[in-house]
């Protein structure tokens, strides 16, 4: 049965010491959370995590959902009391606003615990985790009216949530939807569609479901200027806030799917719902982007935690299994084979996943501090920026985490030889389920668009000029400290291949579209790269200036500066490489007519 203890320490330290974030103290929500505080939100959710959520995780996806005859869907055994013990504690309440029951703490201590539940049980955290991002859109675009009806209750997990995009004809392309939305004499649309994918569509964690859904009104353009989002609740709410008639929504059925088995991935009919509004009419896009940006982090944030999870196993799989020796000679002479540890091979998977996992948690919590920043700091200018480098760096988080994900979750599996490919060890979950983080929320390919079609050019390239300007300065710095400067200078050439790509797509990308098409897969992956490089640099900062005075445990930060070490001699060259693909252009890619590719 596979294992998962919650990375408490390696968070601490990146809350506590890399973002030292009791330097924003001062500021509103942080005034409660300081180190002390912090250890035990994080301890404690990661106890939870690892008692009562990962003990799941295997029955769950072998037992799956059920729908039944009426159209009901139960969870797998243990489900329901799991929800309400998290119900019960408070989890997820942790950063939303007081006045409408939450605790109004850092959005980083909630990403903490994003991470810690979807590392123990993916399926069961996309529940109350896809509440999240609908609390998100009621705040930024929803009446006062509906935040208070519907708010409280979605805040404290008595109610879930949804998001309901895609249609059997369309995904990306949202202007193509035909959910109607038809005006009725109380103010209130009557909804009429079919909705596909709809993770946690219908389940029997709660009684009611808020479902959040894009439709267009009769006389809208037939475009995505002409979207609009609706609340859609399971059960109508009366205006005492108790729960009414049963609404015309509907799952017509449930997905048979690769990996999540565990969360209910419906076909949502909606017969003439009750729906309500949220924001502006055909305005419903730009409101549903801002919960489908903090979907974005989160998924970006589930790619890390199903590769932390896989190496878990990988780690412990590989200090019990004994096959040959050493090549340098046997490490154990009086056993008959050594570790897996002692292969060169097996070390280097290991610890590819060890960098990714600990630099990007590391960028996952500091991308969580900016979207706090963005919101709370002092200024109007350091909330700008801040919101400018989340922006930019959201597709990244998305995109490039849940790509190297996958890839260390595959790694992972294959530390295990032949038994990574049995069930009973549990690795082929953590490669299904990570597999699905590709793909939605915007697939990846969409993701590198995002960034090279939008986010460069966005308010004249500030984001990214900021972004190169901090990451210059920091290895500058950096260059100054003999323990830094190897890896100082390896990401400050890293960020200099991502300049010069930058200005290769500039100029080629808009001679030639399909240049910026052809090469911003590679430019995610170089965004990716830099990003991360920054976070080890700021780690090995820290551990250095602990070991040189004395503080702490010597032997974790030894591990940090080693790693840091391997990160830019293995991970930072691959920018170069991916530079030259990104700019040998579109050309030969696209040269080939479609009926080329057949091969029969």
């Amino acid at each position: 049965m596979p294992v998962y203890k919650a990375p408490t320490r390696d968070t601490r330290f990146v809350i506590n010491e890399m973002l030292r974030l009791e330097q924003y103290a001062g500021l509103p929500g942080f005034e409660n959370a300081g180190p002390d505080m912090i250890d035990a939100v994080v301890e404690e959710c990661g106890r939870f995590c690892a008692e009562v959520l990962a003990p799941l995780n295997l029955s769950g996806d072998q037992e799956g959902c059920t729908r039944h005859a009426d159209g009901s869907v139960t969870t797998p055994k243990g489900f329901k009391e799991a929800h309400a013990l998290f119900r019960e504690a408070g989890w997820g309440t942790l950063s939303a606003p007081e006045e409408f029951g939450g605790q109004g703490l850092p959005h980083v201590l909630a990403m903490t615990g994003e991470e810690f539940i979807s590392s123990a049980n993916q399926a069961w955290g996309m529940y109350p985790g896809l509440t999240g991002g609908a609390i998100s859109a009621i705040l930024a675009k929803g009446s006062a009216e509906l935040q208070a009806k519907y708010l409280p209750k979605m805040i404290a997990n008595e109610w879930l949530g949804t998001m309901n995009l895609t249609e059997p004809h369309c995904g990306t392309d949202l202007g193509l939807i035909r959910t109607r939305a038809v005006p009725q004499a109380d103010g209130s649309y009557a909804i009429t569609g079919t909705k596909i994918f709809i993770s946690a569509g219908e389940h029997d964690l709660t009684d009611n479901i808020i479902h959040l859904v894009l439709a267009k009104t009769p006389d809208a353009p037939d475009s995505t200027k002409g979207i609009s989002l609706f609340i859609v609740p399971k059960v109508l709410v009366n205006d005492d806030g108790s729960l009414g008639a049963r609404n015309a929504v509907s799952c017509g059925s449930i997905e048979h799917k690769m990996g999540i088995h565990a969360n209910a991935t419906c076909v949502m009919n909606y017969d003439g719902a009750t729906g309500f509004m949220v924001g502006e009419e055909n305005k419903g896009l730009a409101a549903m982007f801002i919960m489908m940006n903090a979907a974005r982090l989160g998924v970006g944030i589930q790619g890390l935690s199903q590769a932390e999870a896989a190496y878990q196993n990988a780690v412990k799989y590989a200090g019990e299994r004994r096959q040959g020796r050493a090549l340098t000679g046997p490490a154990e002479p009086n056993e008959k084979a050594d570790t897996l540890f002692v292969h060169p091979d097996v070390r280097r998977m290991l610890m590819d996943a060890k960098a990714f996992t600990e630099g990007m948690r590391a960028l996952c919590l500091w991308g969580a501090l900016q979207v706090d920043l963005s919101h709370k700091a002092a200024t109007e200018e350091e909330r700008q920026s801040a919101d400018d480098l989340i922006s930019l760096l959201t597709p990244v988080i998305k995109g490039y985490g849940t790509d190297k994900g996958f890839d260390t979750c595959v790694q992972m599996q294959q530390v295990f030889g032949g038994h990574g490919f049995i069930e009973e060890w549990g690795m082929s979950q953590f490669v299904r389920d990570c597999r699905i983080t590709q793909i939605y929320e915007g697939a990846n390919g969409v993701q590198a668009m995002d960034l090279v079609g939008r986010k460069l050019a966005q308010n004249g390239g500030r984001a990214v000029q900021a972004f190169f300007a901090v990451v210059d300065a920091e290895c500058a710095a950096a260059k100054a400290r003999p323990e830094l400067e190897a890896l100082a200078g390896q990401v400050e050439k890293a960020n200099a291949e991502l300049k010069a790509a930058t200005m290769w797509l500039m100029q080629n990308g808009m001679m030639n579209p399909n240049n910026a098409g052809a090469g911003a897969h590679h430019y995610m992956h170089m965004m990716g790269i830099v990003s991360l490089g920054l976070m080890w640099l700021r780690m090995a900062e820290v551990a250095a200036a602990r070991i040189a005075a004395g503080e702490g445990d010597k032997a974790f930060y030894e591990a940090k500066l080693v790693t840091a070490r391997y990160f830019g001699e293995r991970f930072a060259p691959d920018a170069g490489a991916l530079r030259r693909k990104l700019e040998a252009g579109s050309e030969a890619m696209m040269a080939l007519p479609a009926a080329a590719f057949a091969t029969a």
